[in-house]
Order: structure tokens, then C-alpha cells, then sequence
């Protein structure tokens, strides 16, 4: 199956991926290298033939009688060269051609070297005068390419010079050879070098990669990666430290939930359980019915119903401070005003001898509006328990400071004791005062987490008289 680019890229290791755009970028430097030297040769070369073809020129139509005039203008010796060899009747010691020509008015050739320069139409309007400039052109010779420049004269006419380009192109073509070989050698490098840098760059991610593989498979969270300097993959492992370090609390409060969870239900489970064996074997031994009264057999009944219904209680409870998110609603803005009426509506059903003296400020949070009318009702749960009958329930809303929400419920009753202010928010406690009350420690740690999880707190302090309880949750 062929693999679409996008995919086969994304199905390379990135060692590979690595080694590949090390080896691209610098394959592409080398060949654009190559070009531009390329580029930068041939318009060298160009300029220097132009160059000692208009200077050619300019000898010969400095003097253009004088260059008629010599015998056997168009015979060479041997070597190619005119007969004065090297340099021409003005002594520049060097050689003019190969090959050159003069054009009188009418177009036609005057005198030349050997090889005879065609006359074209640019080259007849320039001999005529029509044209006042030098006007390079290329021409064929035979199998060979020349530039040939064409240049007026000032009594009329024109010189033409001519120079063949093979031996440029050959100069060229050589040139270009030694650049692919180059570009070769160097793209072998770059992709020598990829390796190398790919291996030595992601030789921390490896050694990384290795680490987190150990703890996955020891299952091992107490000894944290080795992490050295403050690079990005330092930072990675740093990261990766703090996120394993967060799976290891959240193990070890998954553990303690459970094995507290297991100590609080097996209490009840096992009372649960002491009555039912009782109330069977009542009903399979009925001669003994009468060691349990009918008064002592409803009251036996009454306490199962009661210790029924604080499992049931205990369960909601755990499943709630076990969830990670305590509802599935999304965050949104939240009067807690409105959150907070609703829960003293539903305090005052539950607990209607107490007096709720309220004062609610309008003040908006983000938040889910159940979780915090949950978390609002179990503080006040919490003050309406411990308010004497009769007694009454302060509640208080406002707006604290700039940028945060403070909700203050307190109380009437004994207060806390002050070693145990502490542990108040803890999973399962119970003061030494309320082991004789019912409820499962359970009401004030939700408190903590849900007043945690929206960025808030929560405080105890005694009050006089009572306790007092601070939610702040920002605005």
C-alpha cells in the first residue's frame, strides 16, 4: 500500500525524522552553494569575454588603415596567430581574435583574420551608421558557437570581432562535474552527520524514554528520574517527576480512601449483620421468640433501619469524594446567593426547630452549581447538627475582598475543641464529642475538595459562642 507523504512521514522514528531534515537542510545549503558558484562563474567568464572582445575592438578601430594594411592580414602561421604573433601592430602583447573583421559603409568585409565573421542585418545597419553602438550577437561557425561583437567606426563602417565559446562550455561543463561531486560528498556528509546529531541529541530523550519505561513496568513511583541541567529535556523530566509524583499521591489517597472506607463500613456491616443472625434464628427456632419482646424486637428493627440507612449515606458519601470530578456539569458562571438559598431550603425541611438568620450578598463564581449547593448544604448539615434545638444558624455572604467570595455559617453550639481543629477537614474524623452522634466524618472533607477543586478554601475557628466556618472561593 502506498503511503501518503503526510503518513510515511509520521510513520518514521524520530531519530530518522531527525536525521532527514539535518541531512535536507544541509544537502539544500550545499546545492544551493553549487548553483550560485555555478551562477558566478559563467557570468565571470561572460563578462571577461565581452570584456576582451570590446577591447579587441576598440584596438582595431583605433587604427583601422593600419590593420588593412599588413600584409597578409588574413594569413596565420602555423601556431593560429597573425604574423606578428602575439601582440598586434599597436603592441598590446597579447593576442586579438581569433578572429576579426572590417566592414566598410556598404556592409561588405574589407580585411579580416582567416576565418571569416558572418555579416548580419544588426552588423550592416551598424556599418551604415543607423545603429551608433556596440551590439553583441551569437553566431554558428561550422559545428563551433561564437559572440561576435559588432562596433561602429567613426569615418564609417565597423569592426567585428568574434570568439569562440567551446572552450568556455568545456571550462563550464568541468566545473559543474567537480560541483556534483562535491554536492555528493557533501550530502553523504550531511547524512553522516544527521545520524550523528539525531544520536547525541536524543540520547537524554532515550536515557528519559528508559526511565519512565522501568517505572511503568516496576510499577516503582518513590524514586523519582535522575534530571540534569535546565534544557528542555530537563524540563521534560522535571515534568515527568511532578506528574508521577501526582500519580503516587493519588495512589496513595486511592489506598487510604479504601482502607478507611473498609474500617467505617465494617462497622455497621457487622452490627448489620449480628441483628440479621438474630432476627433468623428467631424465626427458625420460634420457641425462643419469647427471649425477644415485641418492644425489643421493634427497637431491634428501628436500629437496623437506622443502620441501613447511615450505610446507604456513607456509600453516597465515599462515591463522592472518590469521583475525580464531582459532577459532570461544566463550569459556568454561579450567583452563590441563589446556590445558597437553595440550600437553606432544603437545611430547614431537615432541621426545622433552628433559626437561620441569612444574609446573602449577590456575588458571581465559576463553579457547578450542584457541587456547590452540595458543598454549601453540608456546611450547613454540619452547624445544624451541633446547634442546640432552638438554636440559630448565622449565615453570611459577601464579597470579602477584590476577586474573591467569603461565606461564613456559624453556630450555637459547644464549638470544637481546639486539637481537634486541625483534622476537622480529614477523611473519616470524628471528634471525641461526635463519636455519639450519627454521620460518617465524611460531610467537611467533601467541604475541602469540592471548595479545593473550584479554587477556593475552607477554615474552622471556634466562635462565641460555636464554631465558626469560612468557604473563600474566587469571583
Amino acid at each position: 500500500m502506498t503511503l501518503l507523504p503526510g503518513r510515511w512521514w509520521r510513520a518514521r522514528t524520530l531519530h530518522a525524522r531527525l536525521s532527514l531534515l539535518v541531512t535536507g537542510a544541509v544537502g539544500a545549503a550545499v546545492l544551493l552553494v553549487a548553483a550560485g558558484a555555478w551562477i558566478a562563474v559563467r557570468e565571470i567568464q561572460q563578462h571577461q569575454v565581452l570584456q576582451e572582445l570590446s577591447s579587441d575592438a576598440a584596438s582595431i578601430a583605433a587604427n583601422p588603415d593600419q590593420w588593412l594594411a599588413t600584409e597578409s592580414s588574413r594569413t596565420r602561421d602555423t601556431t593560429g596567430h597573425p604574423p606578428w604573433g602575439r601582440g598586434g601592430p599597436g603592441g598590446h602583447g597579447r593576442e586579438i581574435g581569433p578572429c576579426w573583421q572590417i566592414l566598410d559603409a556598404t556592409g561588405a568585409a574589407a580585411g579580416g583574420s582567416r576565418t571569416t565573421l558572418p555579416v548580419t542585418d544588426t552588423a550592416k545597419q551598424i556599418a551604415a551608421g543607423s545603429v551608433q553602438r556596440a551590439v553583441q550577437e551569437k553566431i554558428t561557425l561550422g559545428q563551433d558557437s561564437y559572440v561576435m561583437l559588432t562596433l561602429p567606426l567613426a569615418d564609417g563602417g565597423a569592426v567585428q570581432v568574434g570568439m569562440d565559446e567551446d572552450s568556455s562550455s568545456r571550462v563550464l561543463t568541468a566545473f559543474a562535474a567537480l560541483l556534483a561531486l562535491g554536492c555528493a560528498a557533501g550530502i553523504a556528509g550531511a547524512a553522516f552527520l544527521g545520524r550523528t546529531v539525531a544520536r547525541a541529541g536524543l540520547a537524554p530523550v532515550e536515557r528519559l524514554t528508559s526511565s519512565v519505561e522501568d517505572v511503568a513496568v516496576t510499577q516503582d513511583l518513590d524514586h523519582p528520574i535522575a534530571v540534569q541541567g535546565d534544557d528542555e529535556i530537563a524540563r521534560l523530566g522535571r515534568s515527568v517527576n511532578a506528574m508521577l509524583a501526582a500519580i503516587d499521591a493519588s495512589r496513595r489517597a486511592q489506598r487510604t480512601l479504601v482502607e478507611d472506607a473498609g474500617h467505617e463500613l465494617r462497622t455497621p456491616l457487622t452490627s448489620i449483620r449480628t441483628n440479621v443472625e438474630l432476627l433468623l434464628e428467631l424465626e427458625r427456632r420460634p420457641e425462643l421468640a419469647h427471649r425477644l419482646p415485641p418492644e425489643e424486637r421493634a427497637k431491634l428493627l428501628a436500629d437496623l433501619d437506622a443502620q441501613v440507612r447511615e450505610l446507604a449515606t456513607l456509600t453516597t458519601e465515599l462515591v463522592e469524594l472518590a469521583r475525580e470530578e464531582a459532577t459532570r456539569e461544566t463550569v459556568e458562571p454561579v450567583d452563590l446567593a441563589d446556590v445558597v438559598s437553595a440550600a437553606l431550603d432544603r437545611v430547614r425541611i431537615r432541621a426545622p426547630g433552628l433559626t437561620y438568620d441569612a444574609a446573602l450578598d449577590s456575588v458571581t463564581v465559576s463553579g457547578r452549581p450542584g457541587e456547590l449547593e452540595r458543598m454549601v448544604v453540608n456546611v450547613l448539615d454540619n452547624a445544624a447538627k451541633w446547634s442546640p434545638p432552638g438554636g440559630t444558624v448565622q449565615v453570611r455572604l459577601s464579597a470579602a475582598e477584590p476577586g474573591w467570595a467569603e461565606l461564613t455559617v456559624t453556630d450555637n453550639g459547644p464549638g470544637i475543641a481546639e486539637e481537634d481543629l486541625p483534622y476537622v477537614f480529614d477523611r473519616f474524623y470524628r471528634a471525641t464529642a461526635a463519636r455519639s452522634m450519627p454521620g460518617s466524618g465524611l460531610g467537611l472533607a467533601i467541604v475541602a475538595q469540592t471548595a479545593a477543586q473550584h479554587g477556593g478554601t475552607v477554615a474552622a475557628a471556634p466562635a462565641t459562642p460555636g464554631t465558626v466556618l469560612t468557604l473563600r472561593l474566587p469571583t
